[in-house]
């Protein structure tokens, strides 16, 4: 049945007829057991799900809206148990434990505590009832995973300062209840409900799937979390209302508990269904429709197919069953720019459809996630017509390598080399990944400017935009280019990017030399810098992150050995080795670097590679003796221009840091996106690019 306007006497659904409504045209129903993706069936994405080590992300309710009517009804399957209006919104929660905190007739009075609430990590729920015919409106907290849990939140709430009603005290609600039976319309059930509440009992009626599939409703009263708890209610109910009939509700029973919400916002009164997903494994549909249901808390996105709804773990799991082309219409398009070629698209295609095929069950619940732990899947709106003709121009196709789907891992930009395994997590060799040029991955930088590292004649040194200098055509007696301001007041910036958030080092105005030192791309996805990161802030993002004992102070950091792409799988500080688990993990030890294929340059020092072939390492705040055509002279610590084999200078500082020269962005294994687009660009087609990216391989319709 459709969904009504409350009575103004209390909670009442208007409506006639059967509860059973036909399913929207094209809706997918997948039976919960089915997990298995297939490219020409389904796919299961998981939104929200607590699958304990392999993924956890969790959310105390969804609100669900769609341009176009749809239907929730249980995963099981039978009839749909209700049907939700175009445009309306409705909110879905488990019936798990909660924080019972007050009940006032007062909507404001119930929103202030909520306000004080949002602040905690108990987060608020208010929904509206009846009492007696007048309303009331019932704070929450919760929902929680356990009684146990639900105890905690309860002490948190009552040190929470909140105002209380008078003889009220806040108290753990949970799943126990009795149901008042089944009754043949939702009006006789609201008639039983309305009896209840006037007792001053909790009570609302539920939707339930009957034999044979058919829906049916049903009158559940009190929600308590223990036995002894229910058995109260039930004698409360028997004192004051002996015609009643009321038995346990079994605790794996699935049902739909319709209740009002009257949270949405509470800065105003904005009322909502609410249903509560009751049962220890209770999962229903949510059947998707042509213009798809938008998630709001999902950042208001729209997903095809439909949305699972259920209890896991003690957690509410929202698992998205999509066809599995259709899934590829918002992950290419939330992995890639829609304006890419169409070779480019096709490859990206082909490697996503891949990759979440080779998945199988990793998720247990679910083939995928929605986030960069599988592939990006942000729904409807990442999709563009572009990217659906190369979705649908690819149909079925997969890289297989010895008879099975590749799992086709892809990066942003590999910058210039791709890794090999050894690299990244640590495993032997490939027939498949190995490392392999990748020279196209520049055109990231193909539209960026280029910046000048500069030397004022202040002792400042830091770098401007291109588009705001120019050479003068003079140079320095080591041969240095020296450059002007075209502007007023240029920044020179600490890094080649401009950082709102960083202030600028100093300016640079016209008529005002500075000498260039080098000349670099932007910082982006082809190439970066990052830092100096002091040994203090180096500490910090290490600790946890390694297995062996850090160092106090970090006085030196070195790359001492590299993988066959030049990446970094051994790093020392102070001599002694960072152990990692796998050498892609070097990414997040060093505070979220972009790639581990990078140099690591200190700020306050250089290196002096001596005749014999020693070396030695001079710092800030030492001086060093060079040898010039007039005789030995004596240079400085801070300030210092150091000119390196590649004719490229950099200015010693008195900083104890250590920047980080890198290229690429991600792990770099299988294929470069970026790289992918560069040959797009040569005129590659779809299979050529994937079978340089992809060794020994094949592209076949699966």
């Amino acid at each position: 049945m459709k969904l009504a306007k409350w009575k103004e006497t209390g909670i009442g659904l208007l409506g006639r007829g059967a509860l059973a409504v036909l399913l929207a045209a094209g809706s997918l129903l997948i039976p919960a057991d089915i997990t298995r993706a297939d490219s020409a069936g389904s796919i299961r994405v998981a939104l929200y799900a607590d699958i304990g080590s392999k993924y956890k992300s969790t959310v105390p309710l969804v609100t669900l809206q769609s341009e176009q009517s749809f239907s929730l009804l249980p995963a099981a399957g039978g009839a749909p148990l209700l049907s939700v209006p175009a445009q309306n919104r409705i909110r879905v929660s488990l019936d798990g434990y909660r924080v019972k905190v007050l009940e006032t007739p007062s909507w404001q009075t119930a929103a202030d505590a909520a306000k004080k609430l949002q602040a905690t990590s108990d987060k608020p729920q208010l929904f509206m009832a009846a009492r007696g015919g007048s309303k009331v409106y019932q704070l929450y907290t919760g929902g929680y995973t356990s009684e146990n849990a639900a105890r905690n939140g309860l002490n948190s709430v009552l040190k929470a300062g909140l105002a209380i009603p008078e003889g009220q005290t806040p108290v753990v609600a949970g799943t126990k209840h009795l149901s008042a039976g089944s009754y043949a319309t939702l009006e006789e059930a609201q008639a039983v409900v309305g009896s209840l509440t006037t007792a001053g009992l909790d009570a609302w009626p539920v939707f339930v799937s009957g034999e044979g599939g058919s829906a049916r409703t049903e009158v559940w009263v009190g929600e308590a979390s223990s036995d002894s708890e229910l058995a109260a209610v039930s004698a409360s109910a028997a004192a004051q209302l002996p015609q009643l009939a009321l038995t346990p509700v079994s605790p794996g029973a699935p049902g739909l508990i319709i209740r009002m919400d009257a949270g949405l916002d509470f800065s105003s009164e904005v009322q909502a269904f609410h249903y509560l997903l009751s049962g220890s494994n209770a999962k229903f549909i949510a059947s998707g429709n042509e213009k798809g249901i938008m998630l709001t808390e999902r950042s208001k996105r729209i997903y095809r197919g439909d949305l699972e709804l259920g209890n896991l773990n003690g957690s509410l799991s929202v698992i998205n069953v999509v066809p599995m082309e259709q899934y590829l219409y918002a992950v290419v398009g939330g992995e890639v720019s829609s304006g890419w070629p169409e070779e480019a698209l096709k490859a990206q295609a082909v490697a996503a459809r891949s990759y979440a095929l080779s998945q199988g069950n990793r998720f247990d619940v679910a083939n995928v996630v929605d986030t960069t732990l599988s592939q990006v899947y942000n729904g409807i709106g990442a999709e563009a017509p572009t990217i659906i003709k190369a979705v649908d121009a690819t149909a079925g196709e997969v890289v297989m390598s010895g008879g099975k789907v590749v799992e086709a891992v892809f990066s942003s930009n590999s910058g210039g080399v791709t890794a090999d395994p050894s690299e990244v997590w640590n495993s032997g060799g490939s027939s498949t990944f190995v490392s392999v040029a990748s020279p196209e991955d520049n055109a990231a930088a193909g539209s960026s400017k280029k910046w000048y590292y500069l030397l004022l004649d202040s002792g400042v040194s830091g770098y401007a935009r291109e588009d705001n200098i120019k050479l003068t055509g003079d140079k320095t007696a080591a041969g240095l280019p020296v450059a002007t301001a075209t502007t007023k007041d240029v920044n020179i910036r600490p890094l080649p990017v401009v950082e709102s958030s960083v202030p600028a080092s100093g300016k640079l105005n016209p008529g005002q030399n500075a000498v260039v030192l080098n000349q670099v791309y932007e910082s982006g996805s082809y190439s970066w810098i990052k830092g100096p990161y002091s040994s203090a802030e180096l500490l910090k993002s290490l600790a946890g992150k390694t297995s062996g004992t850090l160092p106090s102070s970090i006085t030196s950091l070195q790359v001492t050995r590299r993988g066959p792409s030049g990446r970094a799988v051994e790093v020392k500080a102070n001599g002694q080795v960072l152990q990692v688990k796998y050498p892609d993990l070097f990414r997040s030890s060093f505070g979220g670097l972009p790639s581990t294929l990078f140099d690591i340059v200190p700020a306050g020092s250089y290196t002096v590679l001596g005749a014999d072939g020693s070396t030695a390492d001079i710092g800030s705040s030492t001086s060093a003796g060079v040898l010039s055509a007039s005789g030995q002279v004596t240079a400085g610590g801070s300030g210092t221009v150091v000119m390196g084999a590649d004719q490229t200078s950099r200015v010693l500082t008195g900083s104890p840091g250590f920047y980080f020269i890198g290229w690429g962005y991600g792990h770099g294994l299988g294929m470069s996106q970026w790289g992918v687009k560069g040959m797009a660009d040569k005129g590659y087609d779809y299979k050529q690019i994937l079978q340089h990216y992809f060794s020994n391989v094949t592209i076949i319709k699966n």
